[in-house]
């Protein structure tokens, strides 16, 4: 359905996409009802705005009786698909989409889409800045903050649109289809609504359900998960690795990336030793992320050119500060077990890690090895501290803080020079915090509290 005059359409979940979608299509002519289990107040000044437009608003809950009188429901990223109220809408024979499925169908220009558990926002941050130095015009947008549909309500057209997508904008798709979509990697996560993880991988894998021979699919053919899901594509499929020598494939080989002669004439290779990402896996996104943008028509000056400039994303393995020779850095978005791997390969020396927060469900054992050779001390906080301490407490000493200034406290006390102080959580937030960003701001916050009295 893309004509929406007269149909009684409902968004559930008021944010920036939900609000964005409502504006849309009350434009489009539809009579629009938002719902969200949240009350009012809550969500100033969206649910003022809405109702200066007329849009009707339903506050704390989802009412079973508007879910069965709409012709279609158009659900925000953070609604599970899995509640009540969509069951009995998709018994009804109800469509249920996403916004971004409701704003692909409106869009028209070359898109790219990046999926992945980690590295998404990174990668997708990379592929924008390559292609608009590859000399075009880039709208990016979607899970990495900016609606989707902002670009379809917009004035302003692009050459290119540069998509993020969560495995729960996926869930939602029917006709979404990226000209070129990025699959980084499939690690555990998001357990805590996923009934396995097959699911959640399956999730993943429909950024390339619709795809057709023309369009390019990026893989990591390290990861045993994508590899699988990779026989699924119809796309033309690319890869990224550390190993082999296959003609679709970038190499990774210490500080070069060697690209395949599929997307030039010939093969190019990329310098990473000017570059301020460091680690293995920002290797991984720098591959993918070249792929993407020679798939997407760029160059490799364009290539080239935004990795000089590239500076890391805050809160991921992001530097913080230097005192009496121990070194601080804040990976906040580390917010399941895969990404706190990632980010202990990348030092030497031993480490002081702080974890915790919300469980979502990933086994902690993966990282024993990693806590056997680098890390002397855990300081665990929130609601996870005691399962990460049933968990890992063999391989190295674990103790509980109360807050994050508690930890950090403890960590500077505990540390000697060459230590590295590390906050990587394995964990969401929202036990304690607003959002990972508020978690490393306040982690950051206090860091600093302690510089101040080296000063």
């Amino acid at each position: 359905m893309n004509d929406f005059k007269n149909k009684n359409i409902l968004v559930m979940g008021l944010g920036r996409s939900g609000y964005a979608c409502a504006c849309f299509l009350a434009g489009m002519g539809a009579i629009v009802t938002v719902t969200d289990m949240a009350e009012e107040e809550k969500l100033l000044p969206f649910s003022k705005k809405l109702r200066e437009k007329g849009i009707n608003l339903e506050m704390g809950g989802h009412c079973i009786e508007t879910v069965e009188g709409s012709d279609m429901i158009v659900m925000s990223p953070g609604v599970p698909h899995t509640i009540e109220p969509l069951r009995i809408a998709y018994k009804k024979g109800i469509p249920v989409i996403g916004e971004i499925e409701l704003a692909a169908r409106f869009i028209h220009e070359p898109m790219i889409a990046i999926t992945g558990t980690n590295g998404k926002t990174t990668t997708t941050k990379l592929i924008s800045a390559m292609i608009e130095a590859s000399g075009f015009s880039v709208f990016t947008g979607g899970n990495i903050g900016t609606p989707l549909i902002e670009y379809v309500i917009g004035s302003k057209k692009v050459d290119r649109v540069v998509v993020e997508v969560s495995s729960f904008q996926l869930d939602t798709i029917q006709q979404f289809r990226p000209n070129v979509s990025v699959l980084l990697n499939i690690t555990e996560d998001h357990l805590d609504r996923y009934d396995s993880f097959t699911s959640y991988a399956e999730s993943k894998a429909k950024i390339f359900l619709n795809q057709r021979k023309t369009d390019f699919a990026i893989l990591n053919r390290a990861d045993k998960s994508v590899w699988r899901l990779s026989e699924s594509s119809r796309a033309t499929n690319l890869f990224f690795d550390s190993m082999g020598e296959q003609e679709n494939t970038a190499i990774i080989n210490c500080e070069k990336i060697y690209l395949p002669r599929h997307l030039s004439e010939k093969q190019h290779v990329i310098d990473l030793s000017g570059t301020t990402l460091v680690g293995k896996h920002n290797q991984e996104n720098i591959a993918a992320a070249s792929l993407a943008t020679l798939a997407a028509g760029g160059n490799i000056e364009g290539i080239s050119s935004a990795l000089k400039s590239f500076k890391g994303l805050p809160h991921r393995l992001e530097y913080v500060t230097t005192i009496g020779q121990v070194r601080y850095f804040d990976d906040s978005k580390a917010t399941n077990v895969d990404a706190v791997l990632r980010a202990l390969e990348v030092f030497d020396g031993k480490i002081i890690l702080i974890m915790g927060g919300l469980d979502k469900g990933g086994e902690y054992g993966v990282l024993k090895d990693q806590l056997l050779e680098k890390v002397r001390l855990i300081l665990v906080i929130g609601e996870a501290r005691k399962i990460i301490q049933k968990s890992l407490g063999g391989y190295t000493e674990i103790t509980e803080a109360s807050s994050m200034v508690e930890a950090v406290t403890k960590a500077h006390e505990r540390s000697i020079p060459g230590d590295t102080v590390l906050l990587s959580p394995a964990c969401s937030s929202f036990d304690m915090f607003d959002s990972y960003a508020h978690r490393g701001d306040v982690f950051c916050q206090a860091v600093r509290k302690i510089q101040e009295k080296y000063l």
